[in-house]
Parts: C-alpha cells; structure tokens; sequence
C-alpha cells in the first residue's frame, strides 16, 4: 500500500509562480429598483400587448391563455428587474389592465384592415374612435374575466419573480 507522495523540491524552480487570489465576482445586479421596474414592465406590457392582438388578429377571438401570458410577463419583468417593492405588483396588475386593452384593440384594428382593406396601423391611428365604439359593441363578461385573469396574473407574477 503506498500513497501519493508530492515530488521532492520546489515544485515552482521551473518559473511557475503561484497564482494570485481569484478575481472578485462582478457586484450582484441592482435590484428594488422601483423606476426601473416599472419601465420594464411598461415595455413587456407594449410588446405582449401587441402579441396579443396579433394572436386575436390571426385566430380571430380572444384566448385566455394569451391574457394570463400578457399579465403574466408584465408581472415577472416588474418583479425580476424592481425587486420586492411592493408598489410594483399593484402597478404591474395595472399595466397587465392596459395591456390587455390595448391588445385587444389591436386585434379588433387587424380583423376590421382584413374586410376593409385598409391598414391596422391607419385604423388605430386615424380612426381610434372607431375602434373604442367597436371594442364597446363587442365586449361582454368574458371580456372582464380575462381582464381580471390578467391582472391577478401580473400581480402573482411580480410577487413571485421577486
């Protein structure tokens, strides 16, 4: 039975030095940045809200799955960029309110550009007055419950990213 022995003499005579102490991790990423969040979230609003009415647009109605992942993504930026403030899943289930209000508007801009072959972007910027009308007209029970799945989804979600 024998055990590993290190060699005799000085194992840095070839020019070896010994190596330094490691470097120093980077600091941890700055979070409970309450205006930070909240951009993050306003833009992951923007651009889920945008999906979603590219999702009601194409399949032509609304989807409660495509509302929770609306809400749900507004909520986790919030949480995962402003940390614990308990400011952001109140403002997060908002933004996911706005978000899904917008992004419904913009479905109903893609189905009326499809039969009057006129432009989403022409319809929402030119006629918006058209588009609340016709969001009013077509609006019913389940389109308060996806409002609400949203919001509960925004505000669970930031608690839980955080």
């Amino acid at each position: 039975m024998s055990q590993p022995v290190p060699p005799p003499g000085n194992p840095f005579a070839g020019g070896a030095a010994p190596e330094q102490y490691p470097v120093a991790p980077p600091p941890a990423p700055a979070r409970d940045n309450v205006a930070l969040g909240l951009v993050a979230a306003l833009v992951a609003a923007l651009v889920s809200a945008g999906v979603y009415g590219a999702v009601i647009g194409g399949v032509e109605r609304e989807i409660g799955w495509a509302a929770v992942g609306v809400g749900f993504l507004t909520g986790f930026a919030a949480g995962k960029v402003g940390g614990r403030n308990p400011v952001l899943p109140i403002a997060s289930a908002v933004l996911a309110l706005g978000a899904v209000y917008l992004g419904q508007l913009l479905g109903i801009a893609i189905l009326l550009s499809k039969e009057l072959d006129v432009s989403a972007t022409e319809l929402i910027f030119q006629e918006f007055g058209l588009l609340t009308e016709g969001w009013n007209a077509t609006k019913d029970g389940l389109t308060f419950l996806f409002f609400g799945i949203a919001a509960f989804a925004a505000f669970s979600g930031a608690k839980k990213a955080a």
